[in-house]
């Protein structure tokens, strides 16, 4: 039996070291506005870091899987991505962010952005020991994790942690937001998500807060962007908007478009050869 637990304990740890992965603890002590007492169930913010065999560039990504903030849909727009990317010698962090639940939270719509927030300053304040060179830390989340990745690159001034931090340690360096949910606007937003985050009965003031094409200025970080014409779950029209915003402001954006592939392909659009991710690499690149 002791042989046989010995064997299983180096099996993990030997998986755990073959893809690179480890798993980190995000935060130490109480979770930010949890109700005392809730059950959390598994709605526990995670945080993974994929290390290089060799670390090539002074990029690192954070990167925050969609899910429609009713769950997140971690494999092909997480651990994938971050797999790829540490592949190609990039640093990459997999964000598992808490869901938005009133029966969990003092302030449902703050508990994903808080856990973002917390993840962009914590791969910044640990770069040394995670043996990270210092250089650009930008964010990169798809779909609803597009719209959390667009709040992190545009509500910099605010540290919703409470924790005194700075404008500079909360914004990314770079966004990269695929077929991104942007705006709350009825016309164009995913409704599931817009309910999830701020509803079910909507303020104004929160339609506002969140879209966030509506919150992009001239600090706004350079962004690059991806989307499919035919994405009948979130419409192109979310990108557009935002590059709109800007370009308006003089930021340094692109976006990548698709004329067909839908909506939650992840890296590969079977319906054509070309590569977002390669795309953006070379975009990334040359900023």
């Amino acid at each position: 039996m002791k042989s046989t637990s010995l064997f299983l304990v180096l099996m993990m740890i030997f998986t755990v070291f073959a893809i690179g992965q480890e798993k980190l603890e995000l935060y130490t002590g109480n979770l930010p506005n949890a109700k005392e007492g809730a059950d959390l169930g598994e709605n526990i913010p995670e945080l993974y870091f994929y290390k290089p065999t060799e670390i090539k560039h002074k990029i690192v990504f954070l990167i925050i899987p969609g899910g429609g903030y009713s769950h997140v849909a971690m494999k092909h727009e997480g651990h994938d991505v971050a797999k790829t990317l540490s592949d190609l010698g990039y640093p990459a962090f997999v964000l598992r962010y808490r869901l938005p639940k009133a029966d969990q939270m003092l302030d449902k719509r703050i508990g994903p952005i808080q856990d973002a927030q917390q993840a962009l300053s914590y791969i910044r304040i640990h770069s040394t020991s995670l043996g990270i060179e210092q250089g650009k830390v930008g964010v990169l989340g798809f779909s609803a994790g597009g719209h959390l990745a667009s709040t992190l690159s545009t509500h910099f001034e605010k540290d919703y942690l409470d924790k005194g931090l700075s404008s500079a340690t909360l914004r990314p360096d770079f966004s990269v937001l695929l077929y991104p949910v942007i705006s709350l606007d009825d016309d164009i937003t995913h409704k599931g998500s817009k309910t999830n985050l701020i509803g079910p009965d909507f303020l104004e003031s929160d339609v506002t807060h969140f879209s966030n094409e509506l919150n992009v200025n001239k600090d706004t970080p350079p962004t690059y962007l991806m989307h499919a014409i035919d994405d009948k779950v979130v419409p192109i029209q979310n990108a557009e908007r935002y590059l709109e915003a800007l370009q308006k402001n003089g930021v340094a954006c692109k976006l990548f478009v698709y004329d067909t592939g839908g909506h939650g392909f992840g890296m590969v659009n079977k319906t054509d050869t070309r590569s977002w991710l390669d795309d953006m690499i070379n975009w990334l690149e040359k900023l």
